[in-house]
């Protein structure tokens, strides 16, 4: 080609320049075709786009009617639904209440059958207990009353048997325990069972002494009666003066003054004040004595003075002869061994034994029961509640809030009053203890009679077996038991026995 060019650079260079011109052309015309072929292409996607873009409008168009479609015959298959349910419901109250129109009537019909029959079994009734009256020849209210008395009868007797079943049960367990616990306690207890009196005569040296004791017109017995409280009775022997007062402390400080009176032979109102003023305060120290060797023999130590003052005042005090001091180191001593028995605390029995009788020596002063006079005494002095619980309950009726050692202190004191030898009364109260005891028990209805033994310690009740079955016995004793230790005052306990005997008398012939 080279060669070519360079023989005819002309016409080499003319046909180069066409063979470029055709290249160009066709690189021309491809590049148009494939224009044209991007354009063709992209107007043909359009049209698929659209074409497609249009089936999808009418496929949703299509979906949206078949929806609706499908929505408006759910829409009229549930209102179909609700008007058939309602339909049913409805069938189905119709059929409920048909059925209850029917039960109602049901239940009419029997309410009308059940009062029929009331108004039958009212007149049956009626016609029956008429014709009972008319057999039993008694109203409705008499048989009723008839029906309880032998209600009430079987019940007594019931209550009877279950109680002297607990009784004995109640016995049979405490009777060896109690036995042993008492007779423990009386062993170890030696103190003396002898009281002493108090004097109330005063020996003279001579009648002229009796005289002066007298005073002109009579003013030193006067003076004298003024300042103790003690009447003198100067007539009833020749060479002793007699000193009459119901207070034994009265007639101790009397004693006393007129015996150091008559020593020192001036006798005048002025020396008897001085005189009975001495005797006071001896007493007043002899008491305080007294009370101290007490409680030191009853085991009770710490008391203040005021109270053994008052104690040792008891030592003039008697009841049934028997020395109330004395009793009260008793009970002391009983209710510590007792206690300690028991597992109790024995320092606080023995305190509350020994002061349980310590009202007795206010009663001369204050009125009411010693029991209750000697609690509040102890409670102003210090004492503790339960002492002064116990104090005030050993004379009370049971049950009351004086604790274990208030029941121990009642056992104690009756244990210490009714032993044998420990308490004496006269004979015109002791016949008029024993009838009044016999006609309390003789009082009662089915009572046939009546026997005090034992020095009035045990009476004996002899009953009708007619009127008063076994079961009514311990409710008998029990009653008159209530009645003898309500209305008299007697020394230590009572046993009541009633005695039942039913005896049947055939002869052979």
């Amino acid at each position: 080609m080279f060669a070519a060019w360079a023989s005819d650079p002309w016409s080499s260079t003319w046909n180069l320049l066409s063979d470029g011109v055709a290249i160009i052309i066709i690189a021309v015309l491809l590049l148009l075709g494939v224009l044209l072929g991007y354009a063709l292409r992209g107007l043909v996607g359009r049209w698929r786009a659209e074409t497609i873009e249009k089936q999808m409008r009418l496929r949703e168009e299509e979906s949206e009617s078949e929806i609706k479609a499908k929505l408006k015959e759910a829409d009229i298959a549930a209102r179909a639904a609700v008007v058939k349910a309602k339909a049913q419901r409805e069938n189905a109250l119709d059929r409920r209440a048909d059925q209850l129109d029917a039960k109602s009537a049901a239940v009419e019909a029997k309410q009308s059958a059940v009062s029929a029959a009331e108004k039958k079994a009212a007149s049956d009734l009626a016609a029956a207990d008429k014709r009972l009256r008319n057999l039993a020849k008694m109203t409705h209210e008499e048989a009723r009353r008839e029906i309880l008395t032998r209600a009430n009868a079987e019940l007594r007797a019931d209550a009877a048997i279950l109680s002297r079943r607990i009784q004995e049960a109640a016995r049979e367990q405490g009777d060896t325990v109690a036995r042993r616990l008492v007779a423990d306690a009386i062993q170890r207890c030696a103190v003396t069972h002898l009281s002493e009196l108090a004097t109330t005569t005063v020996p003279l040296p001579n009648q002229e002494m009796k005289g002066r004791i007298v005073g002109r017109d009579g003013r030193n017995v006067r003076a004298f009666e003024a300042a103790t409280g003690v009447t003198l009775l100067l007539d009833d022997a020749p060479d002793t003066v007699v000193l009459s007062a119901f207070d034994p402390m009265r007639r101790e400080i009397a004693r006393r003054a007129l015996t150091a009176l008559i020593a020192d032979g001036r006798i005048h109102p002025a020396s008897i004040e001085s005189a009975v003023a001495d005797s006071r305060a001896q007493v007043a120290t002899t008491n305080e004595e007294a009370g101290t060797a007490a409680a030191a023999e009853a085991g009770v130590p710490g008391l203040p003075a005021d109270i053994l003052q008052l104690m040792g005042a008891l030592s003039f005090r008697t009841s049934f002869t028997q020395n109330v001091l004395r009793h009260s180191v008793e009970v002391a001593l009983l209710m510590g061994t007792m206690a300690a028995e028991m597992g109790l605390d024995a320092a606080r029995a023995r305190r509350i034994g020994f002061l349980h009788d310590i009202g007795k020596a206010i009663t001369a002063e204050k009125k009411g029961a010693h029991a209750a006079l000697g609690a509040d005494f102890l409670k102003n002095h210090g004492e503790v509640e339960a002492v002064c619980a116990a104090v005030a309950a050993h004379h009370a009726d049971p049950g009351t809030d004086g604790g274990v050692y208030g029941v121990l202190c009642s056992a104690a004191d009756a244990i210490s009053s009714a032993r044998p030898g420990a308490r004496q009364e006269s004979l015109g109260d002791y016949v008029q203890r024993l009838e009044t005891i016999e006609k309390l028990a003789r009082a009662h209805k089915g009572v046939m009679n009546v026997y005090a033994v034992q020095a009035g310690r045990d009476l004996r009740v002899l009953v009708d077996p007619d009127a008063i079955p076994d079961t009514d016995v311990p409710i008998l004793a029990g009653e008159i038991c209530r009645d003898i230790s309500s209305q008299v005052k007697f020394p230590g306990l009572i046993r009541v026995t009633v005695i039942r005997e039913l005896r049947c008398v055939e002869y052979a012939k």
